[in-house]
């Protein structure tokens, strides 16, 4: 009895530490178990945060019609693109500045850190102009009917408008998960978003002494959120709170760190686009078969992002630990980290796989009570599910390599099984073997375990460990 009391201590004792943070632990030398944990509990948390707002947002957002939605819906779309390079940016950050640090070389840490946000700038600069300006052209380009245009125009143009805060969120906040501060990562979005979530529909409504401003308002608490978020990266940025410690003499160009940035964040992007492009085409496919199976597989999907939040937080847990493992020089301590987080997100996935093959009916029946859509979402949940404690292993894996630096290999391997395997498979299982939907979603398995199984056999070839950044 006194044994369990003592574990459970020691379970609550790091959940506390992990939140609270310290910018003094050395995770190249904590035990890789704790390590983990100190990393994963609050990018979880920092993804829980931003995902409760786009839900927020949204039902704000669908009280004014839906040429509203359809606005915000079009604008996202678009704005696609920015995402991509932010993501792909930040992958490449977080890898270079947990090199240095693993290195001890916070100068070097601190020059990357600069290089990422002078090089994120630029990138806004452009989109952010180009965006605000020819707010209405992308709408009309994107289908938009000349009530959504007439309705939509200005919250385009504040959210393009805004573009070097998004880029700016994605990137600081990979400076510090690349450095080990992911406490500082997740204290930084939840404070943006609860500013988003309580500005937002005072805008929105006009509420007190606020203006109504409709779905403008909801653009411009977004944009105010995410610039508030910046504002307090560069304050811990420059003041110390973090293990990076940028100053004016950083931001000098240095065309030498600035082309490696560039060159890793590359395979980051085509990773993001990958996955977009497949979710496309499937869903392109499922449309096929009605609305019944559109909404039953959003549904499904839906709730399978929310479950895999604490999965993607022991992933870039992962990556932190490969970057400054291979940077302190103690590669078989990288590879021990990765194989530890492939072990506990397989725990953790298959237990999700377990409730979701039998509590599947009951889950989707939260979101819908048509008995249609809860057939064809639980179906999906449940065929999905199989292929979890793969896509366990995958999920690790890929960000292992990305922690690393090497972008292009994981890259290489999700064109390979979701653009030659996956798709293709899903149209013959879908349409020329009669499966219908259940096709696409059995394919979604298969390929995820596929892909996993690729992606580990290679990574124990170690290549990785001489990657160069």
């Amino acid at each position: 009895m006194q044994q369990v009391v003592s574990e459970n201590r020691g379970v609550f004792a790091s959940i506390r530490d992990a939140i609270r943070g310290d910018s003094h632990r050395d995770f190249t030398s904590e035990p890789i178990g704790r390590a983990i944990a100190l990393l994963a509990i609050p990018m979880v948390l920092e993804m829980a945060m931003e995902s409760l707002f786009a839900v927020v947002d949204m039902f704000w957002v669908a009280h004014l019609g839906a040429d509203s939605v359809a606005t915000v819906g079009l604008t996202e779309a678009v704005l696609t693109l920015l995402f991509a390079v932010a993501m792909g940016l930040s992958v490449a950050t977080a890898a270079m500045v947990a090199r240095r640090i693993g290195e001890k070389n916070p100068a070097g840490a601190a020059e990357s850190a600069a290089q990422s946000i002078l090089l994120g700038l630029m990138v806004a600069a452009v989109t952010g102009f180009t965006g605000a300006w020819f707010a209405p052209e992308i709408l009309r380009l994107m289908g938009a009917s000349d009530s959504i245009i007439a309705i939509g125009s200005g919250y385009t143009r504040v959210i393009y408008g805004g573009s070097a805060a998004v880029m700016l969120l994605f990137l600081i906040n990979g400076v510090f998960r690349g450095a080990g501060d992911a406490v500082l990562a997740m204290r930084v979005l939840w404070i943006a978003n609860l500013i988003n979530i309580v500005l937002n529909p005072l805008l929105i409504f006009g509420i007190g002494p606020f203006p109504r401003l409709g779905v403008l308002g909801s653009g411009i608490g977004t944009t105010i959120g995410r610039s508030s978020g910046v504002a307090i990266q560069i304050w811990m940025l420059t003041r110390g709170r973090s293990r990076v410690v940028v100053s004016a003499k950083h931001f000098h160009f240095r065309l030498d760190t600035m082309l490696r940035l560039i060159r890793l964040s590359i395979g980051g992007i085509f990773q993001y686009f990958v996955g977009m492009a497949s979710w496309i085409g499937l869903v392109r496919m499922v449309a096929s078969f009605g609305s019944v199976a559109v909404a039953g597989y959003t549904v499904a999907m839906r709730i399978f992002i929310f479950a895999i939040l604490p999965s993607w937080g022991m992933a870039n847990a992962a990556a932190t630990l490969v970057g400054q493992n291979l940077g302190a020089r103690k590669p078989d301590r990288a590879e021990q980290s990765v194989w530890r987080a492939g072990i506990y997100n397989m725990i953790f996935l298959g237990l999700v796989a377990v409730v979701f093959v039998v509590f599947a009916r009951p889950l989707v029946s939260i979101f819908t009570d048509d008995p249609s859509v809860i057939h064809v979402a639980s179906t999906a949940l449940r065929v999905i599910s199989y292929g979890y404690i793969f896509y366990a292993w995958g999920m690790v894996i890929v960000q292992a390599f990305n922690g690393a630096g090497d972008t292009y290999t994981p890259t290489a391997i999700s064109i390979c099984t979701n653009w030659f395997l996956q798709i293709p498979f899903a149209w013959f299982l879908a349409f020329k073997m009669g499966f219908g939907p259940n096709g696409v979603f059995s394919a979604v398995a298969i390929s995820a375990s596929i892909y996993a199984v690729v992606a580990v056999t290679v990574f124990r070839r170690g290549t990785w460990k001489g990657q160069l950044i």
